[in-house]
């Protein structure tokens, strides 16, 4: 708490009752530095700690209903800082973008742009500290006039049943959502409901399908778009898998581009003339924005030098300026935009790039596991990063080592099969059910730093339970990766 109101130089603070404790704990801090508190819904007798104001609903109806002086909003322009969101910190710890009312405006249009009326109602359930619960979901009803159903907290066995009973037409998804909802146990009236469109990102392909087949035919609008990014994409025809497709509009206003990565030097490649090269329709390459007046890249609060990591200079000419997505995006030759990777998260194996999001999707067709991580470990001696997954299983379902063997010798390349599986009971997600893997990598494959159950891939046995022997002979290096 403190760090935020010192990072964005806040003055006042508005917290809910079941914050209060947290505040207390910094509150001289706060008050050293002249911050006011208040805590929203609590009767001014209740509130006795000295410096802790109040904002009930009756005090709130005391003050007058009429429009503020405008002259208190003289000053601010569509470049003026609306509010801070903080990155969700998937890759890292997370930092304040900012974000101008000009940004918070288009945001807010995506409602309009994916066909969403006034009289729809939509589903929130999504944190509103992040963009897309705020600045997509809430700030973009309040643009549309429409009605919204705001849940305090995502509950997967209730989802449906809170749609049918207000009537909901439009929901909102990110990140694991959608197979939380397929996971759920079928009932015979899956499809009785009056949703007509989902609006989100992160939607797997499998699970975008999957979700069509049981809950019936809703139109699915995936986008695409980094919290503090400068260009963003929507998938307005509906192709299953795809984050958006390329038009002659969009790229008139967009002036981006996929370039070649090294994900082993992690840096862009550059030609003889020490520029980024573009890779061809049909290949993965890292997307990059140009930064200009009408495409601006704002950056994080006071914070320069995060800042000034998202910003590649000099990348087709000199003196250009570009910001760097860090997402590893492919366009085939149709137009259509598909996810592949982050590029801390893709990882190089035996001389080859390994891209986590597509090991995932085929681990999670094995019967027995219901949720997949995938991510890169060090292993002494060796070059690069190996693969390594931590796994949670279906409900009264144990580790089927060998059809997951059977199932990545099919499908994937020897340098891309993780070599070692980690069962866990939960998969750690942010507030955004994105998955973390930092913590998971750094943790890596040793079986005495960690409680949960450990499979190695042994070449000539399969998936075996991995032993603490095991560990010490990779590590000196007596069995070879």
């Amino acid at each position: 708490m403190h760090s935020v109101v010192q990072l964005t130089s806040a003055v006042l603070v508005v917290l809910v009752v079941q914050l209060r404790g947290a505040v207390e704990e910094v509150l001289p801090t706060l008050r050293e530095q002249s911050v006011s508190v208040f805590v929203l819904g609590e009767e001014e007798e209740k509130c006795v700690t000295e410096g802790v104001n109040t904002l009930s609903s009756s005090r709130i109806q005391q003050y007058s209903d009429q429009p503020l002086d405008p002259q208190l909003r003289s000053k601010v322009t569509l470049k003026s800082p609306a509010l801070y969101i903080y990155t969700s910190g998937t890759t890292g710890l997370p930092k304040a973008a900012v974000i101008t009312h000009e940004r918070l405006y288009m945001a807010s249009s995506m409602q309009a742009i994916s066909g969403v009326a006034s009289d729809d109602v939509i589903y929130i359930y999504l944190p509103l500290y992040h963009t897309a619960g705020f600045m997509m979901g809430l700030t973009g009803a309040i643009e549309r006039g429409n009605t919204v159903v705001l849940r305090r907290k995502f509950s997967a066995s209730n989802f449906w049943d809170d749609c049918r009973k207000h009537k909901v037409t439009v929901i909102q998804y990110i990140g694991e959502i959608m197979r939380y909802l397929c996971n759920s146990p079928k009932k015979d009236n899956d499809r009785h409901h009056k949703v007509r469109l989902a609006l989100g990102n992160g939607l797997r392909a499998d699970t975008w399908s999957e979700f069509l087949q049981r809950f019936g035919d809703v139109r699915v609008c995936e986008c695409y778009g980094a919290t503090e990014g400068n260009v963003g994409f929507m998938n307005y025809i509906g192709k299953v898998g795809a984050i958006g497709k390329e038009h002659f509009l969009h790229k008139a206003s967009f002036s981006y581009a996929l370039i070649q990565y090294d994900t082993e030097r992690e840096e862009p490649v550059k030609d003889s003339r020490g520029f980024c090269i573009k890779v061809p329709k049909g290949e993965t390459g890292l997307l990059v924005a140009k930064i200009t007046a009408q495409t601006p890249f704002s950056g994080y609060a006071n914070n320069q030098q995060q800042t000034d990591r998202k910003k590649l200079r000099d990348v087709f000419v000199k003196g250009d300026l570009y910001f760097n997505s860090g997402d590893l995006l492919r366009i085939d030759h149709e137009g259509f935009i598909y996810f592949m990777d982050r590029i801390g998260d893709t990882f190089r194996w035996k001389g080859e790039n390994v891209a986590t999001t597509e090991v995932t999707e085929h681990l999670i067709m094995v019967e027995c596991i219901e949720e997949a991580n995938v991510y890169g470990v060090k292993v002494p001696g060796h070059e690069g990063r190996v693969g390594m997954a931590a796994v949670k299983l279906k409900d009264d379902m144990e580790f089927d080592s060998k059809a997951t063997l059977e199932h990545v010798k099919t499908c994937l390349p020897s340098y891309a099969r993780p070599r070692f599986i980690r069962i866990q009971n939960s998969l750690a997600v942010t507030g955004t059910f994105k998955q973390m893997k930092v913590k998971l990598a750094e943790e890596g494959f040793n079986p005495s730093v960690m409680q949960d159950r450990l499979y190695f891939l042994e070449d000539s046995k399969g998936y075996v339970p991995m032993t603490r022997e095991m560990y010490q002979s990779i590590s000196d290096g007596k069995i070879h990766l």
